[in-house]
């Protein structure tokens, strides 16, 4: 029983206190280690929101700085504090104060609307440079598609610009005259031609102190003749292509060229015309070569057969009979003997000397048997463009070269053959520019030192000049001659005939060719300027005359020759009374 009541005690009184206690400090423990995570937790908020107050709500400058956030016109609620209108974070905003935040905020957006239009506009140019591409690698792509092989991109990139250099070639080629004449204004705008050699070059250049050929030629000169013999010598032997029936047989070499001319247009380029001799004895191969200020061109290659070209010399003659005779001299010799292709036709003037005249024609027609000769007597006043004019139209046969001609010029074989290659009917003429003579007597010292005329004719400063400003001998076709309206027979005496004749060229369509002939001289003559001649063809008589008497340092010398005289004389005596 007491046992029991033990076990009762124990169970409902001892039990139950002994578990109170226990949860109550269970409770204690447990709460406080909530409480204090909890008062942790409580710290680092307040540390946190402590921390966002002081970076928010710290004091500013009256000013705000650049970069910093603008409150709102109104104010802004901060954590913290109350939300008051007008104010940040408690403090209130003056009226000073919210003008200079809304012009800070006025002209920040301004600078974004100018950065937003510039925006627009890089982007409106983007696309149209992104459009340009698109356009160009449509053209190329097109391009390639039309190409039958499969090239490169670069590859089409170098087919466009070569044939951009062609194209440019090409109208260099065009805008020259080459292939036909231009109108010219005046004899002045003529760009005259240069004849050339492999060893010397024949300028026309005006004035008494300049040399009428140079030898040697100057290398950089001599480089650029070489160049274009040798690219005329290579396009001639160059292997037959495209069946051109006129391609040669034989090998051209340098022994095998003549001679040729060039000239330079400055704003178009350099025309060459070299002449070979072919492969029979009266046939030549001409070549046409351009440098349009770029590489070397090939204009075109011909045949030029001159077997078969007459020359109809036309020479106009009043009385000077011992003249003609000379002439007829060297007409036997270079017409008669070696030519053989040579009409002769004089327009003679008046009776005096006319029987003379006339003998010394039968005489050459009996000693040679030549029959191919023309005399027309005109009962008239001398007046060279009416004898020219008079025998150019007296000629019956058809189409015949016209060689206009002078009673003291003297030409050679080679001659012949130039005059021939540098007319065309329908397309050239050819005006050569002749040496002419100074006086012998000036150049050999004395009337008993003269040599034979064919020991004088020698190119050089001393001897003689290139004559320029003469326009009186040229080759040109009958029918050309027809066409542009032959002579102003109104002009009488002596000069103005042959300019008139020229300047009708230089307006027509055919082209001038004008280069110094080495062939052609005109022997000295004294001249007399008659007192009936107008004053403008006085004055032209005149220049001639002087022209034509010595090279400048010998009229210096013949001017000043009473000085050199008495220097001598000086000498002299010094000399002897230093022996005394």
């Amino acid at each position: 029983m007491v046992r029991s009541d033990a076990q009762t005690l124990l169970n409902y009184v001892i039990l139950p206190n002994l578990l109170l206690r226990l949860s109550v400090v269970m409770l204690r423990r447990g709460l406080l280690v909530w409480l204090s995570r909890v008062g942790v937790l409580l710290v680092v908020v307040c540390c946190c929101f402590s921390l966002l107050y002081v970076i928010t709500c710290s004091p500013h400058a009256d000013e705000p700085m650049a970069g910093q956030p603008l409150p709102r016109a109104g104010g802004m609620a901060m954590p913290g504090g109350p939300s008051r209108p007008g104010g940040v974070g408690g403090a209130p905003i003056g009226p000073a104060r919210r003008e200079g935040f809304q012009a800070l905020l006025q002209e920040r957006e301004e600078q974004h609307r100018q950065h937003i239009t510039s925006l627009k506009k890089q982007i409106a140019q983007l696309k149209e440079a992104l459009q340009e591409r698109r356009e160009q690698l449509k053209g190329m792509q097109d391009s390639m598609e039309k190409t039958a092989g499969e090239g490169t991109v670069g590859d089409v990139a170098d087919e466009h610009s070569h044939s951009d250099l062609q194209e440019f070639l090409r109208s260099q080629l065009s805008r020259a005259e080459v292939h036909s004449g231009v109108r010219l204004p005046s004899e002045y705008a003529v760009v005259p031609f240069e004849s050339f050699t492999l060893q010397r070059v024949y300028q026309l250049e005006m004035g008494l102190t300049h040399h009428p050929e140079e030898k040697p030629v100057r290398k950089d000169r001599r480089d650029e003749l070489g160049e274009v013999v040798e690219s005329a010598l290579h396009a001639l032997n160059a292997p037959n292509q495209g069946g051109d029936k006129t391609k040669p047989s034989k090998v051209y070499t340098p022994s095998d060229f003549i001679e040729g001319i060039a000239r330079t247009e400055k704003d178009k380029g350099t025309l060459y015309e070299l002449t070979f001799r072919g492969e029979q004895k009266q046939e030549f191969r001409r070549l046409l070569l351009f440098r349009p200020f770029g590489p070397l061109m090939k204009v075109k290659s011909e045949l030029v057969e001159s077997a078969n070209v007459a020359i109809n010399i036309v020479l106009p003659l009043s009385q000077r009979a011992d003249k003609f005779k000379q002439f007829m001299h060297n007409f036997r010799e270079v017409c008669v003997k070696q030519d053989g292709r040579v009409h002769l036709t004089v327009v003679y003037f008046g009776k005096d000397q006319m029987n003379e005249v006339k003998g010394t024609l039968e005489n050459t027609s009996r000693e040679l048997n030549f029959h191919n000769f023309t005399l027309i007597q005109l009962n008239e006043e001398f007046s060279r463009g009416r004898g020219l004019d008079v025998g150019a139209r007296a000629w019956k046969g058809g189409n015949v070269l016209l060689f206009f001609c002078d009673v003291d010029i003297f030409f050679t074989a080679d001659f012949l053959n130039t005059c021939r290659l540098n007319a065309q009917p329908g397309k050239k003429v050819f005006y050569p520019v002749l040496f002419s003579q100074y006086n012998p007597a000036v150049i050999y010292g004395s009337h008993d030192h003269i040599p034979p005329v064919e020991q004088q004719l020698i190119i050089k400063k001393d001897t003689g000049f290139w004559r320029d400003f003469g326009f009186g001998m040229t080759c040109q076709y009958r029918s050309d001659f027809i066409n542009i309206g032959g002579f102003d027979v109104d002009i009488k005496g002596w000069g103005g005939e042959d300019v008139h004749l020229y300047r009708k060229y230089l307006h027509s369509n055919l082209l001038v060719v004008r280069a110094p002939s080495r062939g052609l001289f005109h022997l000295w003559h004294e001249k007399h300027c008659a007192d009936e001649l107008p004053p403008d063809q006085y004055k032209m008589c005149m220049q001639s005359k002087a022209m034509n008497e010595a090279s400048h340092g010998q009229l210096g010398m013949l001017l000043f020759r009473h000085e050199i005289e008495a220097h001598l004389r000086k000498q002299k005596q010094r000399s002897g009374a230093k022996k005394s």
